[in-house]
């Protein structure tokens, strides 16, 4: 479980405070996955970070009760200078996980054939997009972060790979997913919820949350 007890959340941004989350309290449970629909600019890629421990709350506080994994997309802890797989053997090893599955495992995943064995900093937005995907795949979670969906790629076998995992790393595990698409969590939400004005609107389903998000951002 990922618990937020009265969590507030600001920036400055050179003009104004922009308030990301005001006192807000809720729930992550495991076995439910969630979809967070917000409009660009309120703060999702924030609160996925908060989710990971990668932002503190300027109040409140936030407890993860389980193992959650890094926010896809965020290169934070992959060393650009080194190759796909010294990557993926060193942080198998931060994780205590065998170095050579994990490797494999991101092989396979990739598709980057010779690519793997080169600095990550040569690869495209669509490569590296693969193998953090993939990275975070081959590690054990109890929940995963999704910053906008899915990896933007054009390879259609990564695609229906990473997509056929996923679903069936949900039988198991949790997902949190932030869009501003209600269409990107149709797949993967369980429950639903809406990030306007600093506070966090819970619902039960994504047609429910999806109708006040509607109201709002078409109004």
């Amino acid at each position: 479980m990922i618990e937020f007890d009265t969590v507030s959340k600001s920036f400055w941004t050179g003009v104004q405070r922009k308030v990301i989350l005001d006192r807000v309290s809720f729930r992550v449970e495991l076995g439910r996955s969630l979809g967070v629909l917000a409009p660009n600019g309120t703060g999702k890629t924030t609160l996925i970070k908060m989710m990971a421990g990668l932002e503190k709350p300027d109040e409140g506080e936030v407890r993860r009760h389980c193992k959650v994994s890094f926010p896809l997309g965020f290169m934070g802890g992959v060393i650009t200078k080194h190759s796909a797989r010294e990557n993926a053997r060193y942080i198998a090893q931060l994780y205590a996980l065998d170095p050579d599955y994990v490797e494999a495992f991101c092989r396979w995943l990739c598709g980057l054939e010779e690519y793997f064995d080169q600095p990550i900093g040569t690869y495209s937005s669509g490569m590296r997009a693969r193998f953090t995907f993939a990275l975070m795949l081959a590690l054990d979670f109890d929940v995963y972060l999704i910053d906008e969906g899915m990896p933007s790629s054009t390879d259609a076998e990564f695609n229906r790979k990473a997509g056929e995992i996923l679903r069936e790393r949900l039988r198991t595990t949790t997902l949190v997913i932030v869009s501003h698409q209600p269409q990107v969590l149709e797949k993967f939400a369980v429950q639903a919820a809406v990030l306007l004005d600093g506070k966090l609107h819970m619902f039960d389903t994504l047609e429910e949350a999806r109708q006040l998000y509607d109201y709002q951002t078409e109004g």
